[in-house]
């Protein structure tokens, strides 16, 4: 495999300089499983594990390889294996809330140039959930491209199109059918050489289905979803990463049961751009948009000019990403502190001469 073919690019190599003279090489991983990796690189597809030094200085799961990275590694066993001993410098990362009460980034893919956000129109649509989905894109420095998928078991697509186009802030909105071949090269434009598009989903929307078509071959079992709540089956049980006939780079993931937020209240805002124009007319700066007298925000939603569904969902990210910035601040404060002990005991066990 060229490394060009895998999405290898200037920037990148700035980054590998250092280790250039050192006996390092790189390669890109393609599955991880439980923190055993597969790497694409010019020596061809490899097993590999990471060192313990890297696995030491690891502060959470985000400090080690996901699909997508760019990894420093050295050659094992004529070139038959590796060992993992740095990342480069992720260009883009598709992150989330790791699921649980600790506050702990889970990235999903890194160094992503499109990401495709399918929505089935058998009964997957929610309007609320392409939103929270869209501000992890843009927060992710990736293109979001928004795929209504099945559209062949819909009647009259157009209506969820628009209704997509109305909250889609300019972000590509495309109707198909991941079944039929030409209704796929409206995606073409974004599966050039080099690079690298992410599937995000619920389960059962056709990831695997699209997965499989753009590969040209069945690389993805799939599963029908049940008839009785249209409620998809978990299908994909892990990221892998895959070369398209085009030249483009796929990463195929899991069924997302939740979207934690993992953003910046800019993200947030920028999802919701257009709800400025409302904010900035109140009367009051600190308008809560309640009962408030002169409240732009609620003439607007009496009026039908602004949608209070949108509305009350944009407060809801703001409340979840005010929340969550609480919490990393707090934690941040901890592990300054932990960090300041440890030194100070440091010194203490090997005082100046």
């Amino acid at each position: 495999m060229h490394l060009d073919q895998l999405g290898w690019n200037p920037v990148f190599a700035h980054h590998f300089e250092p280790y250039h003279h050192s006996g390092h090489v790189v390669g890109r991983v393609a599955l991880d499983h439980r923190h055993v990796y597969t790497l694409y690189s010019e020596y061809g597809e490899l097993p590999a594990e990471i060192t313990g030094k890297l696995h030491h200085q690891a502060t959470g799961s985000q400090d080690f390889p996901v699909v997508g990275d760019w990894v420093v590694m050295q050659l094992r066993d004529e070139a038959t294996r590796a060992s993992i001993h740095a990342i480069l410098p992720r260009m883009s990362q598709l992150s989330r809330k790791a699921a649980g009460d600790k506050t702990d980034e889970q990235v999903l893919a890194a160094n992503i140039d499109t990401v495709f956000l399918i929505c089935g129109l058998d009964g997957d649509f929610n309007s609320r959930r392409i939103e929270r989905a869209l501000v992890l894109i843009r927060a992710s420095g990736a293109n979001p491209v928004i795929i209504l998928n099945k559209a062949d078991l819909c009647d009259t697509p157009h209506p969820y199109i628009l209704d997509v186009e109305a909250i889609a802030q300019g972000t590509p909105v495309i109707a198909l059918s991941a079944l039929y071949d030409p209704c796929l090269s409206a995606l073409d434009p974004y599966l050039q050489v080099g690079k690298t598009i992410v599937l995000l989903g619920s389960s059962g929307v056709g990831k695997s289905t699209l997965a499989n078509q753009l590969m040209g071959q069945d690389v993805q079992a799939v599963q029908a979803v049940r008839h009785r709540d249209d409620r998809g089956q978990h299908t994909t049980t892990h990221r892998e990463l895959f070369c398209l006939p085009s030249g483009a780079l796929l990463i195929d993931t899991p069924g997302i049961r939740e979207l934690q937020l993992w953003a910046s209240e800019a993200h947030v805002d920028e999802t919701f751009a257009e709800l400025e124009a409302w904010t900035g007319q109140c009367r009051f700066r600190d308008c809560r948009h309640l009962h408030e007298p002169g409240c732009a925000v609620q003439a607007a939603i009496s009026s039908g000019e602004l949608d209070e569904q949108r509305f009350l969902n944009y407060q809801k990210l703001q409340r979840e990403q005010a929340y969550l910035k609480q919490r990393q601040d707090h934690l941040a404060q901890a592990q300054s502190k932990a960090k300041r002990k440890q030194l100070s005991k440091a010194m203490r066990r090997h005082p100046k001469r």
